[in-house]
């Protein structure tokens, strides 16, 4: 289980095959965030809520290959079959392999039409930088609301990480307090980034997609810009992982208070001691 784990989270899927899997496929270049274990029962989470549930049965079974070794098991036997940069994780012969979405109250119609996807070619920027502008919650987070489909479609958990630290926001700024200018940068960086993992996952000698985040996975590693401690919590109702730098994402950190001078005791006796000290009696003067 650790084996797997080491080899697919924090990866993007260059390969999904799915004989046996009832249920979507997930997108190419998207990155696998978590693998857990319950049981005989397995399963695998992608950034973008898609999870891989697989029950093993007494049959089942998981296998961990490097890129070009020969299988132990035919593939006729294969329900699911995940290939990364380096590695093929292939399940055979388990009675249960589907694929669902987490529940996102921010998916039910009612909330209007869905945002353009920014990980297709000539994404629609502007567009969902004014929907980011606009967003109908101005006190909400915004690392919430870059996870809302009616905001930006394609970005993910771990590229949510990357995109706030690359424009040096905070991930708890009120999404009310960014700039026009701030709105079109976050969503510019995050089809950048979308794009890159899509090229990723379809070049011939793809790149790992480890090798290049800069905060998400590093708890307790330095920040490679200010050199502060990287920090990582658990956030929300499905309790994803965030990560950040509090030394240098401080763009409208909702928790920063300026303080010109300390406010002045309000009680009578811290008054009075004010008024008697010694550098304030008036016999003393001169």
């Amino acid at each position: 289980m650790s084996a797997l784990r080491t080899a697919l989270v924090g990866r993007a899927v260059l390969r999904f095959d799915g004989p046996g899997v009832d249920g979507p496929a997930p997108s190419l270049g998207r990155v696998i965030e978590h693998v857990n274990r319950t049981g005989r029962r397995i399963q695998i989470g992608w950034d973008d809520g898609l999870i891989l549930h697989t029950r093993l049965g007494l049959a089942g079974a998981w296998h961990l290959y490097r890129e070009g070794e020969p299988w132990r098991k035919p593939f006729a036997q294969v329900r699911v079959a995940i290939t990364v940069r380096g590695w093929v994780a292939a399940c055979f012969n388990a009675p249960v392999v589907e694929t669902y979405r987490e529940f996102d109250r921010h998916r039910h119609p009612s909330f209007g039409r869905t945002a353009p996807d920014l990980s297709g070619r000539g994404p629609d920027v502007a567009g969902c930088a004014q929907r980011l502008g606009g967003y109908h919650d101005r006190d909400a987070p915004v690392l919430d609301v870059l996870l809302d489909p009616h905001v930006v479609v394609g970005l993910g958990n771990v590229q949510r990480s990357e995109v706030l630290w690359r424009c040096g926001l905070h991930p708890f700024a009120r999404v009310g307090d960014l700039t026009s200018g701030e709105c079109l940068q976050l969503v510019g960086t995050a089809a950048a980034l979308l794009q890159r993992n899509a090229d990723y996952a379809l070049a011939a000698d793809p790149v790992d997609t480890r090798d290049d985040l800069v905060v998400y996975g590093r708890n307790g590693q330095r920040c490679g810009r200010c050199g502060d401690t990287i920090q990582v919590r658990r956030i929300g109702e499905h309790q994803r992982v965030l990560y950040w730098c509090a030394g240098c994402q401080t763009a409208h950190d909702p928790h920063q208070v300026e303080l010109d001078e300390a406010p002045m005791d309000p009680r009578p006796a811290a008054a009075r001691y004010v008024v008697d000290s010694p550098w304030r009696r008036s016999d003393l003067a001169g």
